[in-house]
């Protein structure tokens, strides 16, 4: 299916291109999402009709992002799970923790799907960098402390 994007995707294109994905791809993500529309003729005068005001819109998200990106950079996360003497923790740290976490530090924008960890959760006491990407553009890391809770 051939759709318009009506913001830049990070691996798909950037705001206006038409682009080729799969069906379900198209009806089941990016359409609901409000993130592409069907490349029809109609659609595509109708884009074209409002391209200027997508692309403010797309420039103020940006800056929200990289303004709190800047914030976000560096910062030192800590918290806190149960964990055995030999500093493996009962269950793992993962995206979920880390947004709820950082929610509660005042990053009200920062959702799980954000929060990047490509080696899965953390299953260990430690300090890790963690990576949360605010926009297809912006990214920052935090600096994730996990420390056990003994008892």
């Amino acid at each position: 299916m051939q759709v318009i994007l009506l913001e830049k995707m990070a691996n798909l294109g950037n705001l206006g291109e038409v682009v080729r994905v799969r069906d379900g791809y198209a009806r089941n993500f990016l359409i609901p999402q409000k993130k592409a529309r069907r490349a029809t003729e109609a659609a595509l005068k109708e884009f074209e009709a409002r391209r200027a005001e997508l692309e403010k819109a797309q420039a103020e998200r940006l800056a929200a992002a990289q303004k709190e990106g800047e914030r976000l950079e560096g910062f030192n996360l800590k918290i806190s799970q149960k964990a055995g003497v030999d500093g493996r923790l009962f269950g793992s740290v993962t995206n979920q923790d880390i947004a709820a976490a950082l929610q509660k530090e005042g990053f009200p924008t920062v959702e799980k799907s954000q929060v990047r960890l490509p080696d899965g959760p953390f299953k260990a006491v430690g300090e890790y960098p963690v990576q949360v990407a605010l926009h297809a553009d912006v990214t920052a890391t935090v600096n994730l402390v996990v420390v056990g809770d003994i008892g």
